[in-house]
């Protein structure tokens, strides 16, 4: 700033100072101003930041005009002390004192134009100063030095003073702070939304003046006229504007008109990304500007049309120019002409086509809903897209526009030779069973390609589809992400998803709006999917079951989730499970420790970057929105997120938490803000306590092999109690107790080798190591602040020695005698970045890893003692048939079918084969892994279990996870198995020492362990039940042929009463014997229990209890509570027993 001149009062400068008010003056000076030819008028020139103002020689100062800088078209020097100013309203005359004054006030002007107008050629013609001294040390490199961001802020001020508009200082805060630190060179609108239309276009239009922002941004913003006009003027003047991104802004129909005008008036365009999508550019648009393509040196990177109602006039320009331009086909990498119907569906597309031909750089190629030949395309992207093409959207077109049934071979060639391909979305296109072939057939061939997303939904594959994805997809490890939802699979899945599981590369799964089956065929394919996600083999990451409607079947997934180790996201959106199955959801989470996302995800073709494709990337989520869930349901998921160390993200479920907020806000409240809370924790706290980790593993892994063991151990034990003595098998004896003393050691394996390793040392190997490391780290940052001390030091030394030079030196004193600063640094900074980060981080891992070693090695070591016991059971079993042996028989109170081996090999049991152990383990495993179905799975909508597997041609065959029963086994069994029904809770457990023996020799006992029977009979909920009358005694079991195979309920007897649901389940407790009859089935085996409260024979005393009487009165009896409540465990009263008739 140069001082005022001497001879200006200093009343006279009081007096313009508050005239002026706010504004800081740079230059006050004295001028003779020429007012008329040869005549000239004293004034008082008064040059504040962006303007020059004129006042009256005479206190006090009488303002008599002003002249924005920008204003301003040259400065000239008539004479020395003469400056010449043309402006826009005319030339300006100014007779200053001397040459020094009038050299003032051109440096000024000058430099108040540079800093207004960056970018703009000087306008002065005096003679060329000599170079101002820009280094540190000097007293003009404060303001001669670059501004922040490119000095909008100054920009944005001087036309807001040229256009006579405040100046919003909130515009440059935000830029100069917001933009600066975050190196964002992308001016977006959206954050000046808030504007006037005038001001907003003054900040639009000092980008045409900056060099150091590269882009602009405005997305779901309607501009106005004069923005959109300002728009154009950074276009035309930027020097540096290289994207344009204008998304549903509202342009003007001739925008693009006006912008290919503003493109042609720029020397050297530097736009290399034009985006606008949604607007109405039309074929003259895109006519218009295809023109301007042709004139582009460097072509463009990206370009993105959708939505703009493009023509075969517009595309066929469009193609030309891709063609013509040889800057294109090396320069454009996105191209997005998506959502424009009909436009590829003329012959005016061979020019595009003609270009995807020709070697090009496209990475990304967006072709959605433009009716498409995928024939021809698929042809086109054979030549020239196969080396780089890595995005490829091509949904809701048509295969062929032709009807023909010929697949074109290019198709499978094109996926066999293609390289870079990471995404295809072939969404809503209506694929034909051979073309789906051929696509599979290409990529089961391609060897380049990994980690694939593959989009298939809303194709309409259905049956013959699901058969050629079953046939191929098994050898296809290309695909790491498939979407197969909305294609009407439904009872395909039974084989779909077997085949889908077979796949290893498989890591994420879409499978949602493919359920529309009957209750029994729903439950089958979910328990088919559960057995998929809890082999110890899955490759699944990730699994969608989005907006199937499942209702309260979802909980036959969800109590799968509890100890899954394969699945990091799961989506249950828009399956309406309401409060019961957030409740189990809730108990999932209490023991899951792979989730880590809760929330909603959703995929849409035509965005950059795609959401489906890379939503994935975000860590482990669960997404349960559109369930129907009410406050209950989100306290149950809170409760259960205190004992969840592994969750960190869940998504917004929008819906059911508006709803729930509306009937009750507080409690709503309470339970997403401990959600929120507890996520929070989850991402900077520790994870899972390795005790729990233990404890679930141990539970749910190796306790079943270790319950086998024992039991098995026990029939060994037995039967070599009844070998005493025997002299020809002492050999098998010896080996019996050797093994059986192996068993017991067994029973200790897994948490003794669980305390051994890196997971249970205090002071080992590692911790010993970074201990050290973190010693010498220490160390090397004490020197490291020394080193940059110095440096610090010496720098300030070099630029400020005056203010530096009272011994300001390591080891000497401050300044000003102060004692010397402390570095910032926190003491143990080294040991606890190495200790307590890196340090946790890898005893976790170790940690893992050795969990997962000593759960293999105990499993490997439990089933080979298995297989050793089996083998010394079928041995001494041998023997106990021998006559001389000591015991015709073996003494046991285990059954065969619980330990899944067969020993003696009774009449209708399937042998488990030896060398299947393995699998049985696995089988028991799986089961433990899953939570057993809930109560209210049987109240609320009468859901059934599935029955056992069939094979592909329908036949009832065996499989290796289900037994049959032998055909008089006692009542018991699993409570999933079909044709079961509920007990009562007014019908009390039979107790087994008053009866129900056995009717044949090699029936069983269950074990009091073994799961209760699910009985039918469900008395009506009007009245409670009458009074039992006196008890009689107990009926016999009586076995029930069934010739037909299976094991499925037979009809009733002629003389029974036939009702509804008789013929399929018998769901009444209304009998033919007496008042009551309770009816049960034990695994299909074919084998009833039916007792009677009062019988006349049973009075007379007789013994033919086949005489059949009357029926009796039907009854109304009370509503029957959950199956829990029924199963009163072992013992008299308890489950696997037979049932006692009031």
């Amino acid at each position: 700033m140069a001082p005022p001149a001497g001879d200006v009062s200093r009343e006279l400068q009081e007096s313009i100072r508050r005239a002026l008010g706010r504004p800081r003056i740079h230059l006050l000076l004295r001028a003779r101003l020429e007012t008329k030819p040869r005549r000239l008028e004293e004034r008082i020139l008064a040059l504040t930041a962006w303007r020059l103002h004129l006042f009256g020689p005479t206190a006090p100062a009488k303002a008599e005009g002003s002249l924005s800088v920008l204003e301003i078209r040259c400065i000239s020097a008539t004479s020395p002390t003469q400056v010449r100013l043309d402006t826009e309203r005319g030339p300006l005359a100014l007779a200053l004192a001397t040459p020094a004054a009038a050299a003032c006030l051109a440096r000024e002007l000058g430099a108040a134009l540079g800093r207004a107008l960056p970018c703009a050629p000087p306008v002065w013609t005096l003679p060329p100063a000599p170079p101002l001294d820009t280094s540190p040390t000097s007293e003009s490199s404060a303001s001669s030095g670059p501004s922040v961001c490119g000095g909008f802020s100054d920009t944005y001020a001087a036309l807001c003073d040229y256009n006579g508009l405040s100046c919003r200082e909130e515009v440059q805060w935000d830029v100069d702070t917001l933009y600066h630190a975050g190196e964002r060179r992308c001016f977006d609108l959206r954050d000046f939304s808030h504007l006037e239309s005038r001001e907003l276009a003054l900040a639009v239009a000092a980008l045409g003046y900056n060099r150091w922002f590269r882009g602009l941004c405005c997305r779901d913003l309607r501009l106005s006229s004069e923005v959109q006009a300002q728009v154009l003027h950074a276009v035309r003047r930027s020097p540096a504007l290289e994207e344009l991104i204008l998304d549903n802004v509202g342009l003007n129909t001739d925008f693009a008109s006006r912008l290919a005008t503003a493109l042609a008036a720029h020397p050297d365009p530097p736009l290399r990304c034009l985006e606008l999508p949604r607007g109405p550019l039309g074929d003259k648009g895109l006519a218009a500007l295809s023109q301007r393509f042709l004139g582009l040196p460097g072509g463009l990177r990206r370009l993105r049309l959708p939505h703009c109602s493009l023509g075969a006039r517009g595309l066929a320009a469009l193609g030309r120019a891709l063609g013509t331009n040889p800057a294109f086909r090396s320069a454009l990498q996105l191209l997005d002409l998506g959502h424009n119907p009909g436009l590829l569906g003329s012959p005016h597309g061979a020019d595009l086509f003609a270009f995807l031909a020709q070697p090009n750089a496209l990475l990304h190629l967006d072709l959605a809903s433009t009716d498409c030949a995928l024939d021809v395309l698929f042809g086109a992207l054979l030549h020239g897209c196969c080396s780089r093409l890595s995005y490829l959207n091509v949904a809701g077109n048509s295969f062929c526009h032709r009807k023909t049934r010929e697949v074109p071979p290019t198709l499978q060639q094109f996926f066999c030779s293609t390289f870079a391909l990471s995404h295809i979305s072939l969404a809503g296109v209506r694929l034909p069973p051979d073309a789906l072939r051929s696509l599979l057939q290409g990529l089961a061939a391609n060897t380049h390609l990994s980690d694939l997303h593959l989009d298939l939904s809303g194709c309409e594959l259905r049956s013959p589809g699901a058969r050629v994805l079953e046939e191929l997809l098994g050898g296809i490890s290309a695909v790491g992400s498939l979407d197969l939802s909305d294609n009407g699979f439904d009872a395909d899945l039974l084989t779909l998803v077997p085949a889908l599981g077979r796949n290893k590369a498989l890591k994420h799964l879409w499978l949602g709006k493919n359920f529309s089956v009957k209750a029994r065929t729903l439950e089958e394919i979910l328990h088919k999917l559960v057995q998929v996600i809890q082999e110890d083999d899955c490759s699944l990451q990730s699994l969608s079951v989005a907006e199937s409607r499942l209702k309260a079947r979802t909980c036959i997934l969800v109590n799968a989730l509890g100890s899954n180790a394969c699945l990091a996201k799961v989506d249950l959106s828009g399956n309406f499970m309401e409060d019961m199955g957030a409740k189990m959801l809730a108990k999932a989470l209490q023991i899951n420790s792979t989730l880590r996302w809760v929330g909603g995800f959703t995929g849409g073709s035509g965005v950059v970057p795609p959401p489906r494709c890379h939503l994935w990337s975000h860590g482990r989520s669960l997404i349960w929105d559109r369930n129907n869930t009410t406050a209950v349901g989100f306290q149950d998921i809170a409760r259960a997120m205190e004992s969840n160390h592994t969750l960190t993200f869940m998504a917004l479920p929008l819906c059911d938490l508006t709803a729930a907020y509306r009937s009750a806000p507080e409690r709503t409240d309470t339970g997403w803000q401990q959600i929120q809370w507890c996520l929070l924790r989850n991402g900077r706290g520790p994870k899972v306590p390795p005790e729990q980790v233990l404890r679930l593993q141990r539970g749910i892994v190796t306790s079943t092999a270790e319950q086998m063991l024992c039991r098995l151990s026990g029939r060994v034990q037995a039967a070599a109690r009844g070998l005493r003595g025997h002299p020809g098998a002492q050999r098998d004896l010896a080996e019996a107790q050797e093994l059986l003393r192996e068993a017991r050691n067994a029973r200790a394996l897994f948490p003794s080798l669980a305390a051994l390793g890196p997971a249970g040392a205090g002071a080992g190997p590692l911790q010993l190591l970074l201990q050290g490391v973190a010693g010498d780290v220490a160390k090397a940052v004490d020197k490291e602040l020394e080193v940059l001390l110095e440096a610090l030091l010496g720098r300030a030394a070099e630029l400020c020695p005056r203010a530096t030079a009272a011994g300001v030196w390591p080891g000497g004193a401050w300044l000003g005698g102060a004692p010397r600063p402390r570095p910032p640094l926190p003491p143990g900074l080294a040991p606890g970045a190495l200790l307590e980060r890196a340090g946790e981080e890898i005893r976790e891992q170790l940690g893992e890893v050795q969990l997962a070693l000593v759960t293999s090695l105990t499993q490997a070591v439990v089933a080979e003692l298995l297989r050793e016991l089996r083998r010394v059971h079928q041995a001494l079993a041998q023997h106990l048939q021998d006559p001389r042996s000591p015991q015709g028989q073996e003494p046991s109170n285990s059954t065969d079918e619980e330990l899944g081996i067969d020993v003696m090999q009774p009449k209708g049991f399937w042998v488990l084969p030896l060398e299947d152990a393995p699998t049985l383990q696995r089988h028991r495993r799986c089961c433990r892994r899953t939570r057993p179905p809930s109560a209210f799975m049987g109240q609320s909508e009468g859901l059934e279990s599935p029955s056992p597997p069939r094979s592909s041609e329908g036949d009832a065959k065996p499989h290796p996870l289900h037994f049959r029963a032998p055909e008089a086994q006692a009542v018991g069994g699993s409570p999933q198995e079909e044709g079961f029904g509920r007990l009562p809770p007014t019908v009390p457990p039979y107790p087994q020492e008053h009866g129900c023996s056995p009717g044949l020799e090699e029936s069983a006992t269950p074990e009091a362990g073994s799961p209760g029977v699910e009985w039918a009979g469900l008395p009506s909920p009007q009245t409670p039940p009458p009074q039992a009358p006196p008890r009689l005694g107990a009926w016999p079991l009586q076995s029930c042929s069934n010739e037909g195979g299976g094991g499925a309920i037979p009809e009733a007897p002629p003389t029974a009463p036939t009702g509804e649901g008789f013929p399929r389940r018998w769901n009444s407790g209304r009998g033919w014997w007496g008042s009551r009859v309770v009816l049960g089935c034990w695994r299909g085996s074919g084998v009833f229990l039916k007792r009677c409260g009062m019988l006349e024979a049973s009075l007379a005393g007789t013994s033919d209890r086949s005489r059949q009487l009357p029926p009796p009165k039907p009854q109304r009896r009370q509503r029957a509570h959950s199956c829990d409540k029924a199963d009163a465990g072992p013992g008299p009263g308890g489950g696997g027993e037979a049932a006692e008739v009031l």
